[in-house]
């Protein structure tokens, strides 16, 4: 009986580390780099093309906590093999300073370097650091030679700092710095969670990627739903993915792979996914203005959401229908487009395709016009809202859909 308490005793700590399991607390969508100027003032017109001899270090932010962690990198749009010569992962300090003593060295099969192919995902060897809730990481990538032109996303809302020369990976910071707010090559980041973490993936436009909202502020819709979670004992092990590419449409390419295409990649494929929120369609709607040939149906949009919801329920996936929040007075807004707008959202209301429904356009609209943003969710454009409007959107998703508690029900 000694023997098999012992034995039991020291067997614990695996049959407890067994029910942990990766969930991503960091990810974001990627599209290859493009030489015109982007569909937002967030991102970068004149981003560098290719990277030699350069250290590049990016901040972002984590939604759920863990200790130990691992890196998702992807050449997921290039057409040649880049090569990693150092990567480090470190705590953020001030800008691009560093928190003493977190620095961790990364390494890919027991290497410090590594050369991803075309196409290719890599996960960084796990390493131990005690990632906090909610909190700024710093990850810097060293390259070694002509990278080309990178495979990123354009909209990071942190500021990146890229050395002019050599490996500062593990630098306490970056002195004279070119700065821009892209991501490169940096997919993801998943932390060893408790068995009942899980993952909700943001599926989206530039709406979702936090478009108008104020830089290092973290008022993005998705990030300030990351925050509610985090408050709450029964949902913060429950982290946040924003998986939005500004200028993105649903049934085709544009500004990056159209969601049906990216499906996979950009939701399927995240560490612990469990719910995908589904936002996205008003630049489908919005594009005939300046392509009449591509305008685009109710019918076409509502047929391509029941594919998304078909295919992510094959892999168990729940999935939450989001209202298209009002464009009245933007750029590209026709009544004929608005007519698709509310065939698409009394879908989602009332269709019952969706497992569960958040209505922003409810949370965000003019009561006295509702075609319109409310004006003081309006930063001037008519079609994203600013921080205000982003807050009201993270404040109208009922948390009990995570949770089983729903209000009302």
């Amino acid at each position: 009986m000694k023997i098999h308490l012992k034995l039991i005793l020291a067997l614990a700590p695996a049959l407890l580390a067994a029910e942990d399991h990766w969930v991503a607390t960091w990810t974001t969508a990627q599209a290859l780099v493009r030489p015109a100027v982007p569909p937002n003032p967030n991102a970068n017109a004149n981003a560098p093309r290719s990277y030699s001899n350069q250290t590049i270090r990016m901040i972002v932010r984590t939604s759920i906590p863990g200790k130990r962690l691992r890196v998702q990198l992807a050449n997921a749009f290039g057409n040649a093999p880049v090569t990693i010569g150092a990567a480090h992962i470190a705590l953020r300090g001030k800008e691009s300073a560093i928190v003493e003593g977190s620095d961790r060295t990364l390494s890919f099969s027991g290497k410090p370097e590594t050369t991803i192919r075309p196409g290719v995902v890599m996960f960084s060897d796990p390493v131990d650091l005690n990632l906090p809730a909610l909190a700024d990481i710093a990850v810097s990538l060293y390259f070694l030679g002509e990278t080309g032109p990178p495979t990123t996303h354009a909209t990071a809302l942190h500021t990146t700092y890229i050395s002019k020369e050599g490996d500062m990976t593990g630098a306490p910071s970056i002195a004279d710095a070119t700065t821009t707010q892209s991501y490169y090559w940096l997919a993801g980041i998943d932390v060893m969670a408790p068995e009942k973490a899980a993952l909700i993936v943001a599926f989206g436009d530039s709406i979702t990627d936090g478009a108008r909202s104020s830089s290092e502020s973290n008022h993005s819709w998705p990030a300030l739903l990351a925050a509610r979670l985090a408050a709450k004992k029964d949902t913060a092990n429950i982290g946040v993915a924003n998986m939005g590419i500004g200028g993105n449409r649903v049934l085709r390419d544009g500004a990056g792979a159209s969601a049906l295409a990216r499906l996979d990649r950009d939701v399927i494929s995240q560490s612990g996914v469990k719910w995908l929120m589904l936002l996205e369609g008003i630049n489908d709607i919005g594009r005939e203005v300046a392509s009449p040939a591509e305008a685009t149906t109710a019918e076409e949009l509502i047929a391509a959401y029941k594919q998304i919801i078909e295919r992510a329920h094959t892999h168990g996936i729940k999935v939450i229908g989001c209202t298209l929040t009002p464009y009245g007075g933007a750029g590209y807004q026709r009544d004929t487009g608005e007519a698709v707008r509310s065939a698409v959202n009394d879908f989602i209301r009332n269709g019952k395709a969706f497992d569960a429904v958040v209505d922003f356009e409810a949370a965000t609209r003019d009561p006295q016009a509702p075609k319109k943003l409310r004006a003081d969710f309006d930063p001037g454009d008519h079609l994203h809202p600013n921080d205000a409007g982003y807050q009201a959107m993270a404040d109208a998703v009922d948390l009990g859909i995570f949770t089983g508690k729903r209000a009302g029900k």
